[in-house]
């Protein structure tokens, strides 16, 4: 199965003096790279396909795609970045099986994991560890936070540790979090560079209390929850918060990564399996811009309507990329 590689290069042509007006993308290679996911209209993974089974268009015009494969047994560099501010505390209890959906990973071996932390700051709570017994410990004493919610500065903080990480190891972020962002100093325009230039694949897992507090009430099983019936005054601040942009489900889009809501701890879980067996299942295409030029890239990328083997799946791929000219 094609894996993710060296998943969201962004671009960089070289040039030499005399070609001083020309454009350049920030990368080593003139090939865009584009990690994408297939799935059927049950939501099952796709296999199989080929590269003539996909369409890909930069800026309305379609690209020449080949698909390559990574090497097997890539090992993998993940932060794991929670939010404990504001409401984070009461999806504390939906979050306890966090742990065991990473044990595939540390079993690997070739597993490497950080944690990062925050409300209205962002804390580094383990850089980056092959024990597991470590990062259990972390998840396990997270504390309540301030009423901050700092999601583009967590995001940017995880992503300078990945970084630091070899190229040739399979960068992820796994974001548990609200979904509004609150008293971050960096944009979201940031956020989506920085993914991007770093490498990385983004999966987001997020909640709204509000919602669970509704669902577990009707069902009887917040008897030993903070708030044993519907928080009204949490709904309505969730209500009128809700025509804000909702920052992880934006950035995973634009990147190429996952976005999932969960109000439950059953629904937690499930979504946490889907990370675990998605990180390997993906296609690695890639193609030459033929005509690139200064600015942000649209990409589009669907299957083809006439191939039998991908009638009925959808894509997740990443939707731009950006290319700068030369400063003079």
């Amino acid at each position: 199965m094609y894996g993710l590689g060296s998943a969201f290069l962004i671009f960089t042509l070289l040039c030499s003096s005399a070609l001083s007006q020309e454009t350049t993308l920030r990368s080593q290679s003139n090939v865009v790279l584009i990690p994408a996911l297939v799935k059927d209209r049950n939501g099952g993974i796709m296999y199989g396909l080929q590269a003539k089974d996909f369409i890909v268009e930069d800026d309305g015009m379609e690209q020449l795609a080949r698909l390559d494969e990574a090497p097997e047994g890539q090992p993998i560099s993940l932060v794991v970045a929670i939010q404990r501010g504001r409401r984070a505390a009461y999806e504390f209890p939906r979050m306890q099986g966090l742990m065991s959906m990473l044990d595939p990973l540390f079993s690997m071996g070739t597993a490497r994991v950080a944690v990062v932390e925050f409300d209205s700051q962002v804390e580094v709570a383990r850089n980056f560890t092959q024990d597991a017994s470590l990062v259990e410990a972390d998840l396990r004493n997270l504390q309540p936070g301030d009423e901050g919610a700092v999601l583009l500065d967590a995001i940017d903080s995880s992503v300078n540790l990945l970084k630091q990480e070899p190229e040739e190891r399979l960068r992820v972020l796994l974001l548990i979090s609200e979904i509004r962002d609150h008293g971050s100093h960096r944009k979201m325009d940031d956020a989506v560079a920085a993914i991007g230039q770093s490498d990385a694949l983004m999966y987001a897992l997020a909640f709204s209390p509000a919602l669970s507090n509704i669902l577990d009430t009707g069902g009887g099983t917040n008897k030993n929850e903070m708030h044993n019936g519907v928080d009204f005054m949490d709904l309505m601040y969730r209500t009128r918060q809700a025509m804000k942009k909702n920052v992880p489900k934006t950035i995973a889009s634009m990147t190429g990564g996952e976005y999932q809501l969960f109000a439950t701890k059953k629904k937690f879980e499930v979504w946490m399996n889907d990370f675990t067996n998605h990180l390997h299942s993906r296609y690695l295409l890639s193609f030459a811009p033929k005509e690139p030029h200064a600015g942000l890239h649209q990409i589009r990328v669907r299957l083809r309507a006439q191939s039998p083997d991908a009638e009925g799946g959808t894509v997740l791929a990443r939707s731009s990329y950006w290319a700068e000219g030369n400063k003079q």
